[in-house]
């Protein structure tokens, strides 16, 4: 199989992230005696530097961790909604959704004190230690990626008249941040560098210091700069100036924190997933729909599987998950509850909203979701596309098949390339040997930014393997520089979270105050007999499991028929996602039947699918998915990492 780049092997330590400056931080960090924890750290804070569209501190965080020896855990680092934030208070205000931009779609900030609580108890660095990277790219400047400067673009009218501390940061002198120039943070800088003065007054002691900068961030100067900037009027994206709900309070009452993970065992494997609370136990049941024998890898008929019991368990994902209500997982997961749903896949692409009834309860869809699934939402007020966590999208003509990173290779972090709103823009993927007839609007899983404040920001990933075999897998994300104005006295701004909830009571995903926002951030870690073998994720919305699951067949079924894992190979295969359910992110809409493809993607798989009434769109050569991964092999000790090569920026490193 032809891939981009080799399979990293070594026996040191494997670092494999969403951009090169994280993942070479990262290896420095184990390279001067930390293990993969301390490693994962520093990484996640230079991401909030150098990938400011994709997360930021007041964002949230998701981390599995897999300490060698130990027992496998989920780190929760989502914040959950305001005590304030009720939906009697949103629908006084005349809204029926949580806007999609703003202080009123933020939760309680939740990274910060995730990557503080992996540090203080599976770590071995000081806090100035793991943090001295991201001051340095903050203060003395790193060369922006292209993204960057185009996300700025996008927004410019908005930071100009009305988010103006954000123009301050990212349009310094009236240009955005340029590719080739260093770009700075100072005032981002100087709250990392105030924060580890004050810090230190806890004594030399490593956890003292750590625990007094989670006070700091909950109760001292930067907590108060949140509150404040939590009830300035901004507008958003209902159009109006509105403040927000988060307190004082809501951020000393909140840690992140510890709790078991979803898992399914499926041929030889176990899959560990954050809780019903995020998406990823839509990846378990996605193999729970398997039938014992598979078609072809990447034949028309695997992918006609594949998308079609994804359909199911997203229907599954609307119906029942969520942090507000009794979540039926054990059913949900069950192989006889998932005969059933098999039996429901035909010949034939669905274009239906088809949730199940675990142990014969109804399911409970939301109106919104009920309306746009039967069409009585029209596609303006649907929000079509719109169904995922977007990018900017760079204008561009038709893209060819080139290898990513030529002039047509790829468009935004694993998007279409396209110069409209939300799915209004031009054709995409003209050229390439798939290219016959239909082309695709922006990828749904990361759609365009709007000059309206009508924007949100995708995500970033991270793996890491050391040589002790500790193992872990993050996927930070939220408080974009596009989400919110940027906290003048931090630089950085809060999160938007709260858009995922439902302003519909009796739900399990209804805005509910002390609970968590159901999230689409969903890493992923393998055993084989009980043993971590493979951390493994991407960016994309609500794509992010799709593309993770024909990620991990082409492992495993390589695993299976040669004995080992062909990281980087799983990575450049083709991909493709659906959008054949209610999206996660406002204005929360879907295309039933849709099915998008790269160009990459044999023109009779294409034909074949088309056939079987899917509504097959041929995308950018490179595209689908952001995926990162790292392996150990426990029989021999051999580390492996690849990265993806869509979008030029992220990379593997390792020894």
């Amino acid at each position: 199989m032809f891939t981009t780049r080799p399979t990293l092997q070594g026996t040191f330590g494997m670092v494999s992230s969403t951009h090169w400056l994280a993942s070479q931080s990262a290896m420095a960090v184990l390279e001067d005696g930390g293990n993969a924890f301390d490693a994962a750290v520093a990484a996640g804070f230079v991401l909030h530097v150098v990938e400011p569209h994709l997360n930021g501190p007041a964002g949230e965080v998701p981390v599995i961790v897999a300490p060698a020896g130990g027992e496998v855990r989920v780190l929760c680092g989502q914040g959950v909604a305001p005590a304030g934030a009720t939906i009697a208070h949103y629908r006084a205000l005349g809204l029926d959704l949580v806007p999609g931009t703003g202080p009123l779609a933020a939760a309680v900030p939740g990274a910060f004190d995730a990557w503080m609580l992996l540090l203080r108890d599976h770590g071995t660095k000081s806090l100035a230690d793991v943090l001295k990277y991201a001051v340095g790219y903050a203060e003395d400047g790193h060369a922006p990626v292209e993204r960057v400067a185009e996300t700025v673009e996008t927004v410019r009218a908005l930071f100009e008249t009305e988010w103006t501390s954000s123009a301050e940061v990212y349009l310094p002198g009236g240009r955005p941040p340029q590719p080739g120039e260093l770009f700075r943070n100072p005032a981002l800088a100087a709250t990392w560098r105030r924060l580890l003065a004050e810090a230190a007054h806890a004594g030399d002691d490593r956890i003292a210091q750590i625990e007094e900068a989670r006070r700091i961030w909950r109760e001292g100067f930067i907590a108060e700069a949140l509150v404040r900037q939590a009830g300035r009027p901004t507008t958003d994206t209902s159009g109006k100036r509105h403040t927000g709900t988060l307190t004082a309070a809501d951020l000393a009452g909140w840690s992140a924190s510890y709790e078991a993970p979803a898992r399914y065992d499926w041929r030889g494997w176990t899959l560990c997933k954050a809780g019903p609370w995020s998406q990823g136990p839509v990846f378990l049941q996605q193999l729970a729909l398997l039938p014992p024998e598979l078609p072809r890898y990447g034949s028309a008929e695997y992918v006609h599987l594949l998308v079609e019991g994804c359909k199911l368990a997203m229907a599954d994902r609307e119906a029942w998950y969520g942090d507000a209500g009794e979540v039926p997982l054990e059913e949900l997961l069950s192989a006889r509850y998932n005969a059933g749903r098999r039996a429901l896949i035909g010949e034939k692409a669905s274009r239906e909203l088809r949730p199940g009834s675990p142990g014969g309860r109804p399911p409970r869809l939301s109106e919104h979701a009920r309306k746009v699934a039967s069409g009585e939402t029209g596609a303006e007020e649907s929000g079509v596309p719109g169904s995922g966590e977007p990018t900017v999208a760079r204008a561009g003509g038709a893209a060819g098949n080139g290898y990513p990173g030529t002039p047509h290779g790829t468009g935004t972090e694993g998007a279409a390339v396209d110069g409209g709103r939300d799915g209004e823009g031009g054709p995409v993927g003209e050229g390439g040997p798939a290219a016959t007839g239909r082309t695709a609007p922006p990828v749904l899983g990361e759609p365009d930014v709007s000059a309206d404040g009508g924007t949100r920001g995708d995500t970033c990933h991270l793996d890491i393997v050391d040589r002790w075999g500790n193992m872990v897998a993050a996927t930070p994300s939220g408080g974009w520089l596009q989400s919110n104005p940027v906290v003048p006295e931090l630089g950085f701004p809060l999160g938007t979270r709260l858009q995922m909830a439902w302003l519909e009571e009796g739900l399990p995903n209804s805005l509910t105050p002390g609970r968590r926002p159901r999230t689409t951030l969903t890493p992923s870690l393998a055993l084989r007999d009980g043993v971590p073998v493979m951390a493994f994720g991407t960016p994309g919305g609500d794509q992010q499991d799709q593309w993770q699951l024909h990620f991990f067949l082409a492992v495993a079924l390589r695993v299976e028929v040669r004995g080992g894992p062909d990281l980087q190979g799983a990575i450049d295969a083709p991909n493709w996602h659906n959008d054949s359910f209610p999206g996660s992110f406002h204005p929360r809409g879907m295309r039933p039947g849709s099915v998008t493809v790269e160009s990459r993607t044999d023109p009779g798989v294409v034909e074949e699918l088309r056939r079987r009434g899917h509504d097959v769109q041929v995308g950018d050569a490179w595209s689908e998915g952001r995926l990162c991964a790292v392996a150990r092999d426990p029989r021999t000790g051999v580390l492996s990492a690849a990265a993806n090569p869509r979008g030029m920026q992220g990379y593997a490193v390792g020894r």
